[in-house]
């Protein structure tokens, strides 16, 4: 029987166990690495794929933090400008509750005047508010683009207001709101969309004519046309206990294109109202009724309102130059309807403003909520399972413990130690 005997080299084998213990520490160092960062990709070679991901979710978390840091701006900005509609709005109902205490028929002209210049006082207010500006310079009501101050008036031209800009509200995106609010939209009246007239009266000998307020309608067709209304007769009937109006209808188009048309309404009983309608073609575009004691040689002319300023400051004009209270009871009756057609865009305006903000506020959330998915996404990538990783370094530890003893003690052994 023979044995077989081997003999392992002393070199080779310390440069075999000083390779493992050095893997071993290596190991050891990696995992040590891991627990203070908390993470398990460190560095790119440690998983490319993990890393890659993590990388694009960290991307994405930025842009939409820089995203959320432009609707901050964003909200604050709409956030003035609610505030500036609302504190429109509240002057525009301080006006209107003068206008109504300046129709009191028991006032003397004096008194009328001193309500004209609180609401002038009222007024200046409004324009100041209207052209307000945000931290940047940039006009809260300055709708698509506009000059520093978009509101310009009063001026001796016609119309007397001007918004300096361009009309038209900014779109909101998926994480963005406009900066700016419609000014025009809010306070500017349009012939077709909004169809605000104003009657201005002017009486003949023995008359107390007042209008009612004008309605509007099929206003594609109306297109903002001026027309004047001149009484030729009155016409009473004792018995029949009816009056009946005839009159002359001038329109004036936009473009200076002038016709006339006598018109004689229909028999109404007297002290009732008389209904008077303009009709373009078919369609009924304008009507109202005379009221009072209409007579010959009256007049009302009907012309489109430009603007909620322009309407106040009719209304300042109204109460300052009535003789009495027939006029006052015009002027008054005129501006309340149009001071209401206003305060309704202003309203419109600002609950407009108001969603835009909660708008910003779904925006917000909904941000929070891609930032936690995008946040999962990267700790699933890249952190550490701390659990995993306290037992992984403690078995690496054990593992690098145990290979060093060994390594100790086989260095220690050696054939001369059983020599003699």
């Amino acid at each position: 029987m023979s044995s077989s005997f081997y003999r392992v080299s002393t070199a080779n084998m310390y440069d075999a166990t000083l390779r493992n213990l050095s893997a071993r520490q290596k190991t050891l160092v990696d995992l040590q690495e891991n627990l203070t960062a908390g993470k398990r990709v460190v560095r790119p070679s440690d998983d490319p794929v993990a890393a890659a991901q993590a990388e694009r979710a960290l991307t994405r978390i930025s842009r939409i933090q820089t995203e959320q840091r432009a609707l901050d701006v964003q909200r604050n900005a709409i956030a003035q400008a609610e505030s500036t509609l609302g504190d429109a709005v509240g002057l525009v109902q301080e006006i209107r509750q003068l206008v109504v205490a300046a129709g009191g028929g028991a006032l003397k002209p004096e008194d009328r005047k001193t309500y004209a210049n609180q609401i002038q006082s009222l007024r200046e207010q409004l324009t100041e508010v209207i052209n307000r500006k945000d931290t940047n310079g940039i006009p809260l009501l300055g709708a698509l683009g506009s000059a520093l101050e978009p509101f310009t008036g009063p001026l001796l031209s016609n119309p007397d207001y001007l918004f300096a800009g361009l009309p038209g509200q900014a779109a909101s995106g998926g994480t963005s709101i406009p900066t700016t609010v419609d000014g025009h939209a809010a306070l500017m009246f349009d012939p077709v969309r909004d169809g605000v007239y104003t009657a201005t009266v002017t009486r003949g000998a023995g008359s107390s004519l007042v209008t009612s307020a004008i309605t509007t309608s099929n206003r594609e067709a109306l297109d903002g046309a001026q027309y004047a209304l001149a009484v030729n007769t009155v016409t009473v009937d004792p018995v029949a206990g009816t009056t009946v109006v005839d009159y002359t209808l001038t329109k004036t188009a936009k473009d200076g294109t002038v016709t006339t048309s006598n018109v004689t309404t229909a028999p109404v009983k007297t002290g009732q109202p008389i209904p008077i309608t303009i009709n373009e073609g078919p369609d009924t575009v304008m009507s109202f009724s005379l009221t009072g004691t209409p007579a010959a040689g009256d007049s009302v002319a009907l012309q489109p309102s430009s603007s909620l300023m322009g309407t106040i400051d009719s209304a300042i004009r109204g109460i300052t130059d009535a003789t009495d209270s027939v006029a006052a009871s015009q002027a008054v009756g005129q501006a309340l309807s149009n001071i209401d057609a206003g305060m309704e865009r202003l309203h419109n305006m600002r609950g407009y403003a108001g969603e835009l903000l909660n708008r910003a506020d779904r925006i917000t959330g909904d941000q929070d909520k891609r930032s936690i998915q995008l946040e999962g996404d990267r700790s699933r990538a890249e952190d550490l399972d701390m659990v995993q990783g306290i037992s992984d370094f403690q078995n690496a530890s054990v593992g690098y413990e145990a290979a060093l003893k060994s390594y100790a003690q086989v260095q220690r052994l050696s054939l001369f130690n059983f020599i003699s």
